[in-house]
């Protein structure tokens, strides 16, 4: 995944939106004083590693449920004073996590697809090669 960010070298939204009048697009312009709602890691934007492992677990976990109903699923965070959030399903949460990469300006659209994509085809992989196994 790491070598994928920095093979392909992309920007993030906050570099692009911070310079916007350097892109080669005259349609853009720069905002100097944008900042993203959540901090920016050091490292380039493609693909959405939350991305990947979001979907490598919802592939994994609906492979584990079959046809059964899903059971509800939930997270409580230690650090915003016990919040938790709840899915109905494996594909809501990953879904989720790409919403929220976008909205927090991490991410754009794009990198949040192709990670959902490749984290997929990785639970797919783990599914075939170690849960068939235990059933």
């Amino acid at each position: 995944m790491f070598d994928a960010k920095y093979h392909h070298d992309f920007w993030r939204p906050v570099t692009a939106i911070r310079n916007g009048d350097i892109d080669g697009n005259d349609a853009t312009e720069r905002d100097p004083a944008w900042s993203p709602s959540v901090t920016t890691p050091m490292h380039p934007e493609h693909p959405c590693a939350h991305c990947i492992l979001a979907a490598s677990v919802a592939t994994v976990l609906k492979a584990a449920i079959g046809e059964r109903p899903a059971p509800l699923l939930s997270s409580t965070s230690p650090t915003a004073d016990g919040a938790t959030r709840r899915w109905a399903s494996p594909d809501a949460f990953m879904h989720e996590v790409a919403e929220a990469r976008i909205y927090g300006g991490m991410h754009y659209r794009h990198s949040t697809e192709v990670g959902l994509a490749m984290g997929q085809r990785i639970g797919a992989l783990a599914v075939a090669r170690h849960l068939q196994a235990v059933h």
